[in-house]
Order: structure tokens, then sequence, then C-alpha cells
């Protein structure tokens, strides 16, 4: 099961007190680089790593006189470990190296909370669909019935496309969980490249192939695109079992408990609210992909207008598709499979769903197909019209009748064919 408390966590990875603390992060990672590099005292690096902390309150108050926010960090912290080591603190640095640095780790961080849930999500789409593997229900293209399939592949449609999300998300955090430690253009001027190599090495991360201060913005809009494509397809598992839900369909049944109320007006309603809301959150994930986008376009080596923006995007597009994921266990994990109504939809329109392979079996007889085409559909308007079993309609037909014998009719009216390809396909979603 998802862990209860993994929304708090996630939240907290983007309290200001936690950006404060990846911003230590950093600058210790950094002392240390260059204390093994031989140009600090190792015992400096060790009283910074020691001695550094600071309280929130101080660094607002700091940041009341000062009106930028790493300075009043810097101030608190030189004031907690001494003038020597003060002056080797942020030595050769600008503030992109710290925050986008930090801001590499805070997004690795939430990640790591939201790939659990993801993974629990997984967990249980496979469990529903070995429960239903053979299970039939009527498939339906634009919305009108088609053929049977099996509840089981419905299932394994979205496993397997929350496999291929597993694996954008795994190149997208290879792509935007780097670091810049490159000074104020990028161009190593008062700090080493090794410094940087090692201070990376240190907190995990990659590089910026070519720094111009910050890391590139392109990286960012990938990651938010990623999540977002992500929050479509919880969408669309959203949308399927609001759809399976309605009246008239009542197959499929999100969780209603036993104290909840549907309708302020209409005591007798059950309403997918949860589908819904699932709905409307992947709208609001995705508006957070065009101002990432737009991030990406800054002035010369680096201007500010893209800050203000990851402070609401990025934080809200972790938290709010870690809830998705939440929600959509809770809905799976609950879900009412109505296999008695699946079964009365298969036979709601008397058998015109294998009129396919009646067709088919007529152009393996001989006739072309355009006339097997026209003569089973001549057949499915008189049942319809009549109201009568498609199945009967046929076998009373003379011209179907000189092609096929009566025992091989019955066998094209047998849902097994729909089946007998499942174990094939689990195979390649499941791998087992």
């Amino acid at each position: 099961m998802i862990n209860r408390y993994s929304r708090y966590h996630i939240k907290k990875v983007w309290s200001e007190e936690n950006r404060y603390k990846k911003w230590l992060d950093v600058e210790i990672a950094v002392c240390k680089a260059q204390a093994e590099l031989g140009n600090i005292e190792p015992e400096i690096a060790e009283t910074i790593k020691k001695n550094a902390s600071f309280k929130l309150k101080e660094i607002r108050k700091a940041e009341e006189e000062t009106h930028h926010e790493l300075i009043a960090f810097l101030k608190v912290i030189q004031d907690k470990i001494g003038d020597e080591p003060s002056r080797w603190l942020h030595y050769g640095l600008t503030s992109s190296d710290i925050m986008d640095t930090a801001l590499a780790l805070q997004i690795r961080e939430a990640m790591n909370i939201v790939m659990v849930d993801f993974e629990t999500v997984r967990s249980t789409i496979k469990e529903l669909a070995k429960n239903y593997r053979y299970t039939p229900i009527i498939g339906r293209t634009h919305g009108i019935h088609a053929e049977p399939t099996t509840i089981g592949l419905k299932f394994a449609v979205w496993f397997d496309e929350l496999t291929r999300h597993k694996d954008r998300i795994e190149n997208a955090l290879e792509q935007v969980l780097v670091g810049s430690i490159s000074g104020a253009v990028g161009n190593y001027a008062n700090i080493e490249p090794e410094t940087e190599e090692l201070t990376l090495e240190i907190l995990g991360l990659k590089r910026e192939s070519v720094p111009s201060q910050i890391v590139h913005r392109d990286r960012h809009a990938y990651f938010i695109s990623t999540l977002s494509l992500l929050g479509s397809s919880i969408e669309k598992i959203a949308t399927e079992i609001r759809n399976l839900q309605r009246t008239e369909i009542g197959e499929f049944e999100e969780p209603f408990a036993k104290s909840q109320l549907g309708s302020s007006a209409m005591p007798h309603k059950r309403n997918p609210v949860k589908c819904e809301q699932l709905t409307g959150l992947a709208r609001l994930l995705r508006s957070y992909v065009v101002p990432a986008m737009e991030n990406i376009a800054l002035w010369h080596e680096r201007d500010i207008s893209h800050s203000s923006v990851e402070r609401v995007i990025i934080p809200d597009a972790t938290i709010l598709l870690d809830y998705m994921l939440y929600k959509l266990n809770f809905i799976l994990s609950g879900l009412n499979v109505n296999t008695d109504r699946a079964m009365e939809n298969i036979m709601l329109t008397k058998g015109y769903i294998f009129s396919q392979r009646l067709m088919l079996r007529l152009i393996r007889a001989g006739l072309p197909r355009q006339k097997a085409h026209m003569l089973v559909q001549g057949r499915v308007i008189s049942s319809w019209e009549k109201k009568q079993d498609f199945f009967e309609q046929v076998i009373k037909d003379g011209e179907i009748r000189r092609y096929i014998s009566l025992e091989e009719l019955r066998a094209l009216f047998d849902l097994d064919v729909y089946i007998r390809y499942v174990d094939l396909i689990f195979k390649r979603v499941f791998k087992d």
C-alpha cells in the first residue's frame, strides 16, 4: 500500500527549511572538495561542516536587510562558523551554483517518494490484470460496441503504458539531476573544474557540460513535460472508469463508502467524483508545461525570470503527481468490477458483435470481400429492425448456409476466440 504519510513527506521536501538545508549541503560539499584538492585546510572544511547551522527566523531577518536570500543565508552561516572558515565559504561561487545544484537534490528527494507511489500503482494494476485475465467485456470503439476483449487486457494496457512512463521518468531524471559549480558566467574563472567534478561526485549528481552560470532550463522543461505525460495517462485510466461507471454501462465503479453521499439533491446518486478529480488535476499538471518551456529562453548567461516560476511549478508538479498516484491507487484498490453486467452488455446487441468473424468466414469460402460485407450487414440490419437474435437470422439465411455449416456457425459465435491470445499478450507485458 502507498505510504499514507508520503504526501506530508513530499511537502517537506519543498519546505523553505529544506531548501536552505540543501543549500548548506552543497556549500559543505564544495568545501570538502576544496580540502581534498588541497585548496583549503581540511580543518577548515571540517569546522564548516561541524558548526554551520541556521534557523529560518535568522535567515528571514537577514533577508530584510540584504533583499537577497542567498546572501542572507551566507551571513547567518558565517556568523556560526567564525571568521577564518568564513573566508572560504562560497569561495569562487555564484548564487546559481548553490541554488541550481540544490534544486537537483530536492528534485531527486521528491521523486524518490513519487516513484514509490508510482510502483505501488503499477503493482495494483498488475494484480487486477491477473485477477481478470480471462474475464470477457465488450470492447468499444467510438463509444460503440465493437468486439469482445477481456477486462484483464484493459488493465494490461494501463500497466504497459505506465512501464513506458517509468522509462521516460528515468530518462528525465538523468537529464535534470545535474549541478553546476562553475562561477559567475560558467567559465571556471575563479574555481577549478576539478572542484566541480569532485563536489558533484560527493552529491551524486552529473555536471552541466557547458554551464553559463546556470543549469540550462530545457532540462527542467523536459522533466515537467514527462510528469505531465504521466498525469495524462492517469487521466486516461480515470476517464475509462468514469465511462464504465455510467448507469447504462455499469461495468466498473470507483469505491463508494457506506457513509458517503453522492448528491445533495438526489439520494440515489453514486458519482465517480474521485476519477473526475483526477481528470481535473491532470489538466492542472499539464498547465505547468508551458511556463517550464518559457523558462528556457533567458537573457544571455542568465536572468532571474525563471526562478519565481520554478518555485511554484516544480514543487507543485511533484506534489500534485504524487497525490494523483495516491488517489488512483485508492480507486483501483477498491474498484468494483461487475462481471455479470459486463456479460449482459456483451449480449446486449443480440450477437451483432460476431459479424466480423462471419464476414471473414464467407471471404475464406470464396465470396468477394464487399459482397460478404454487404451480406452480413444485411442480416444485422434485419435483426436490428425485427429485434431478433442475430444468430437466428443467420442460420435462416440460405445464401450464408450455402457456404457455412451449422456447426461452423456455432463456432463463429463463441467468445473463446477473443481470449485465445491473452496469455501471449500477458507474457509480453508482464514478462512472466
